[in-house]
């Protein structure tokens, strides 16, 4: 018999509970929907400063209790799993808040924090209490994905060279998130030596070492400590290419496909691939690692690297362009706007 897990959503907007209705597809967004697709988790209650949102949530997702204050969600409810679906200001404090009172498992959207003093204390918080943590950046949960490194693992395209994201300016922190994770991924998570990286923003959006809006990332670096190079680019389309000695594996926009390239010979797509939105995945993921006192497959560890991967980017530009080695030594270096 499954063990049944108990399961808290702080957060009752888009990424908590709503996203879905942007879809029709079926196929779980949301937290609320994936703890609800989720046979051996039951979402015993849900948190947000407003109460009409916690209400509708409520009955959306036939959950029993609802609060305005996190904290006492937590303390009441003795919850197995927190899922962190707030604006990204407050998510260290509740990730910390969490950790410290009792929890097993977090699963924490994206952007992980707005200060890499913040990702320090979320990491010293969930192995103080050896708090299972998957980070929100879902593609690392999907089959494509993961057929895509198990490739490129295997040496179908000879030794990895470089990882190229194709991802636009977009937004650092609200964006590029997943574009950090999946050139992490794809690269085989290694460790940073350095990155560079050019930011869209001007002198009057900083105050010190704060900067009050999410910049665009134009350009960004990465030397990884395996040999592999990363490159992001303003190029669009959400695509990501993996180029080795002997071919090129490429994600086709947001992964709609996957297409393999060897040689000078045509590119062929890799089939029979399931579908997955990788919400439900990273949920059971989740368990698993509680039941099994294993690692996530989007640990607190891999999150804390693809945001200071951000934050080295920012940091580059801030010191005109120059090569940023990593661990950051500006800890304090904070973005994030004002409505965080």
């Amino acid at each position: 018999m499954l063990t049944q897990y108990r399961a808290c959503l702080v957060g009752c907007g888009r990424m908590g509970a709503t996203i879905d209705d942007e879809v029709n597809d079926n196929l779980p967004f949301s937290h609320a929907a994936g703890y609800t697709a989720v046979e051996n988790i039951d979402l015993v209650a849900v948190s947000d400063p407003i109460v009409e949102k916690v209400e509708t949530i409520q009955k959306r997702y036939h959950v029993l209790n609802g609060y305005t204050d996190y904290r006492e969600m937590v303390e009441r409810e003795q919850p197995d799993i927190v899922s962190v679906a707030t604006r990204p200001g407050s998510h260290a404090e509740i990730t910390i808040f969490a950790a410290e009172n009792g929890v097993k498992g977090i699963y924490c959207e994206k952007p992980l924090c707005c200060s890499m003093a913040e990702a320090d204390a979320m990491v010293k918080a969930c192995a103080a209490y050896n708090v299972k943590f998957n980070y929100g950046t879902n593609r690392r949960y999907q089959a494509i994905y993961w057929k895509m490194r198990e490739l490129i693992e295997e040496g179908e395209i000879g030794n990895l060279q470089c990882v190229i994201c194709h991802c636009g300016v977009s937004a650092a922190q609200w964006m590029h998130t997943h574009t950090s994770d999946m050139m992490m991924y794809l690269a085989g998570d290694p460790e940073i030596e350095f990155v560079q990286g050019h930011i869209t923003a001007n002198d009057s959006d900083w105050e010190g070492d704060r900067l009050n809006i999410d910049p665009g990332i134009p350009m960004g670096y990465v030397q990884f400590k395996n040999g592999v190079f990363g490159y992001q680019l303003a190029a669009g389309g959400y695509e990501f290419e993996a180029s080795g000695s002997k071919g090129k594996l490429r994600m086709l926009t947001n992964g709609s496909g996957l297409q393999c390239q060897i040689g000078g010979g045509q590119p062929r797509l890799i089939e029979g691939i399931p579908r997955q939105r990788g919400t439900v995945t990273c949920i059971q993921d989740l368990i698993q690692a509680i039941t099994t006192d294993s690692q996530t497959l989007g640990n607190i560890q891999l999150a804390h690297r693809s945001q200071e991967m951000i934050m080295g980017f920012i940091e580059s530009h801030k010191d005109e362009g120059k090569r940023v080695t990593l661990p950051l030594e500006n800890r304090n270096l904070y973005v994030g706007r004002r409505d965080w």
